[in-house]
């Protein structure tokens, strides 16, 4: 059996054990509340020695005894949401199978997953149906008893309302109704967080000062990218859609951010992490490529006219690109189980936490224009390259080079928002107008080298090019008029 993934949303209350649960077949749109189901539980939870998992609110344990048996882990969401993901019990009693620990690999790196915690919950389920006996909530009256290190057992009872098929505002209804009868929202997030208590290691706290200096802008913008890191790489190993594409934005920024900080952050690490972070970003990079060129091609070849298709294009085509997206996913699950990754992430984790400070940060409103207008000239005199370019080639190439500086000046710019305000963001818009027109540029580029490659092959079996030079002829122009357009823009933009 395939995993599954749901969506979980549930609300908690700390009760006595003597507090009786209140009617509940009044709330809106309940028709009916079920028979009760008793059921005993047992759920053994798995985390490393240092609980990274917990530290990260991340769940993973293994239960038996209801409906649900098997192995679940559960990311936070927003609040009072979690993704659960439910693998099959299979035959794994004592380890956690790989198939797991891979999809937490991002927080537990090379580190081995224990038992740390196994909670005995007697459980009687009362299920809120709708008139036609759908099940819109279930609300859960739990007694529980937590073992933690082969430690006196922790004895508590609990409500748990889990929305099914009803929506949110069911579980604004049955608050009241549930606090009228003595219940308490629950003092943590989860069972587990409970069981732990203080032994889980508290989240490192920092929030940029009212008064930033430079390198607190760094942080900041550097942290969010780590984040978004850790939050992908889950989704990467699920072929989550676009996932692989969101985690290549987050290492090109942080990679982005590096060179631009230079000033303030040491060269030698900075540089050091973003040659590992151009490594990360080009072993992703050949799945999402081609991932992008699957979709561009599928609507290329769909608007050609029938009578100028000649022979199996968007087939051929396809079966070549799922090929490489085949290969290169495959390339990627294998640089994320990687001790170069893992070593990667530990990197990351330091330099958030202690960021190698070079000795010249100042305050970020006297310094972060500077950092703009050196990222603006490196985009100007990429264009002027661009410019004197003597060959189509050449100005293809330079035009990637343009590309790629209006990126950084983009990202330059949307870290300096917390200083700069509107003038940044100004900014990152019109760095993101010229990256998204050379994108266009670049794109042709890349198809049309690989229509002309597909046109010899199809010349050397023997069959009729034709179409795929009417491809490459439409890529040209699409790269000749992305070019125009860029040129065009480019005497309008000036920095502030």
């Amino acid at each position: 059996m395939a995993p599954t993934e749901q969506l979980e949303i549930e609300t908690k209350y700390d009760v006595d054990d003597s507090t009786g649960l209140p009617a509940l077949h009044e709330l809106p749109g309940v028709v009916s509340v079920a028979q009760p189901v008793e059921l005993d539980l047992e759920a053994v939870y798995y985390d490393t020695e240092a609980l990274d998992l917990a530290a990260n609110k991340v769940t993973l344990r293994r239960r038996t005894g209801g409906e649900d048996d098997g192995w679940h882990i559960k990311f936070p969401k927003a609040s009072g949401e979690r993704l659960e993901i439910h693998h099959p019990l299979g035959r794994s009693v004592r380890d956690v199978p790989i198939a797991l620990v891979r999809t937490v690999r991002v927080h537990v790196r090379d580190h081995k997953l224990i038992p740390v915690v196994t909670l005995q919950t007697h459980r009687v389920v009362h299920k809120l149906l709708d008139g036609d006996g759908n099940v819109l909530a279930e609300v859960a009256d739990d007694r529980v008893t937590a073992t933690v290190d082969g430690a006196e057992p922790d004895r508590w009872r609990e409500w748990e309302v889990e929305l099914v098929a009803g929506e949110r505002e069911l579980l604004e209804a049955v608050d009241p109704v549930l606090r009228s009868a003595g219940a308490e929202p629950a003092a943590g997030p989860s069972k587990l967080a409970r069981a732990l208590g203080d032994r889980v290691p508290s989240a490192t706290g920092w929030e940029l000062p009212s008064k930033p200096r430079t390198s607190d802008l760094f942080r900041a913008y550097a942290g969010e990218q780590v984040q978004a890191i850790r939050d992908r790489d889950p989704q990467v190993r699920r072929d989550v859609p676009d996932s692989i594409h969101k985690f290549r934005v987050a290492t090109r920024r942080l990679r982005s951010a590096l060179a631009t900080y230079r000033p303030v952050v040491d060269r030698e690490v900075g540089d050091e992490i973003r040659a590992e972070l151009k490594w990360l970003a080009g072993e992703l990079g050949v799945a999402r490529d081609a991932e992008v060129q699957r979709e561009h091609f599928a609507a290329e070849v769909a608007e050609q006219p029938v009578e100028l298709v000649m022979g199996r294009v968007g087939g051929r085509i396809d079966d070549h690109l799922r090929g490489v997206y085949k290969e290169g996913r495959a390339g990627a699950l294998a640089a994320l189980e990687s001790e170069r990754y893992f070593q990667l992430l530990d990197t990351l984790d330091e330099l958030i936490a202690e960021p190698p400070l070079a000795g010249k940060d100042r305050k970020a409103s006297k310094q972060i224009g500077d950092l703009l207008h050196h990222d603006w000239k490196r985009m100007r005199k990429a264009v002027r390259r661009a410019q004197d370019a003597e060959s189509s080639a050449e100005q293809d190439h330079e035009l990637h080079e343009v590309r790629k500086a209006a990126k950084r000046l983009r990202y330059a710019a949307e870290s300096a928002v917390p200083v700069l305000g509107d003038e940044a963001s100004d900014l990152a818009a019109r760095a993101e107008e010229v990256q998204e027109i050379l994108g266009e540029h670049q794109d042709s580029v890349v198809s049309r080298d690989l229509l002309r490659q597909l046109a010899i092959q199809v010349h050397l079996d023997g069959g009729n090019a034709f179409t795929f030079g009417r491809l490459h002829a439409a890529e040209e122009l699409r790269g000749i008029r992305s070019r125009d357009s860029f040129l065009a823009l480019w005497p309008t933009l000036k920095l502030s």
